[in-house]
């Protein structure tokens, strides 16, 4: 049986930073993902995809933000269960809990941490009658190399963030780019509503609106798409690559049927204290969670995983008074023995 401190279920960014905020104050944790390794959708769906509201990067990628995350808790030295399922919880006389993988990993720790994303995910695919046809030649639901599209035409479909965004990336990459929506108006970020816009008039991105993908051809691969537009009238257009973009259908599998509360497909957490669930000594942070003003960002994650390590620091100590310093001055101390010791500050005065 694996034991810790604190059990996190989910290794992307938050569950990671979690971990950080969790050795900051001795907390020892163990993870457990699904996925073979640690980084969540940022690794398996959109490695090179560009995130641009981490504080201090102005533009990051997926997968460089989880490095980034590794190095940061890797001085406290986490321990991983990867390519397995939590699938039970049990809970023991001591309060602590007993968490079982579907490959029969026994896990006990008295804090669990569900740090699961959107959970466990698969892609909402359009209503096209031989789509499975061409589903890895030509028809791809996630981008995880965007070189493979180099020098291709590439026909995205969505309205939201990501198909805004991936049309931005591509278009630099791609020989033609396209973005087919339903509607005129885009529900992604203005910034990035405005980047294609701009691209569309530099004759970058064609864009076509209100108009929906209704059908595919080719005989091996992918060869051309079929656009409805509002009016009725169908266009064929000859393409490499289809990328439906409309989202992912979020599943919280086997932690539905944990006893927690549950909200819309999200587990119900007290957003003004901790992120607890209505089971003391379980937490939710991150996108899995739901509360009123919640907001699906991985940087609100990572606040909630530092407010989570102040209650499960005081589960753990009932009887210890923990002391908040700040890294600037006391430095970060990993369980290795490693010290990193922040330089002192210098205030220039000018005249």
């Amino acid at each position: 049986m694996i034991k810790s401190d604190i059990l996190i279920i989910g290794a992307g960014p938050v569950g990671l930073f979690a971990v950080f905020e969790a050795g900051l104050m001795k907390m020892k944790c163990h993870l457990i993902d699904i996925l073979p390794k640690p980084g969540g959708q940022c690794s398996e769906i959109y490695p090179k995809k560009p995130i641009y509201d981490i504080p201090a990067y102005p533009e990051i990628l997926a997968d460089g933000l989880i490095d980034k995350l590794m190095e940061q808790c890797s001085q406290f030295q986490p321990g991983f269960t990867l390519g397995e399922r939590a699938m039970t919880i049990d809970k023991q006389e001591n309060n602590s809990f007993v968490v079982t993988t579907d490959k029969g990993t026994k896990h006990l720790a008295p804090i669990v941490v569900i740090a699961g994303g959107l959970g466990s995910f698969e892609p909402r695919k359009p209503l096209i009658n031989n789509i499975e046809k061409y589903e890895g030649s030509g028809l791809e639901y996630f981008i995880k190399d965007p070189n493979k599209f180099k020098n291709k035409k590439v026909v995205i479909a969505g309205g939201g963030d990501s198909a805004l965004d991936w049309a931005v990336v591509l278009c630099d990459i791609a020989s033609e780019v396209t973005l087919v929506h339903r509607r005129n108006e885009f529900r992604g970020a203005l910034d990035s509503v405005e980047k294609v816009q701009h691209l569309k008039n530099l004759n970058k991105i064609n864009i076509i609106t209100p108009a929906e993908v209704v059908g595919l051809n080719g005989n091996n691969n992918l060869e051309s798409i079929i656009v409805e537009n509002s009016d009725k009238s169908k266009t064929q257009i000859k393409t490499d690559f289809f990328i439906p973009l409309f989202g992912l259908s979020p599943k919280l599998g086997p932690i539905a049927n944990w006893g927690l509360e549950i909200e819309k497909n999200a587990i119900k957490v007290n957003n003004s204290l901790d992120y607890q669930t209505n089971i003391p000594g379980i937490f939710a942070i991150g996108d899995v969670n739901t509360y009123p003003g919640k907001l699906k960002l991985i940087l609100c994650g990572f606040h909630e995983a530092a407010l989570m390590c102040q209650s499960a620091f005081k589960i753990l100590n009932p009887n210890k008074k923990f002391l908040l310093k700040y890294t600037t001055v006391s430095g970060v101390k990993g369980f290795d023995g490693s010290h990193k010791k922040a330089e002192k500050a210098v205030v220039k005065t000018i005249s």
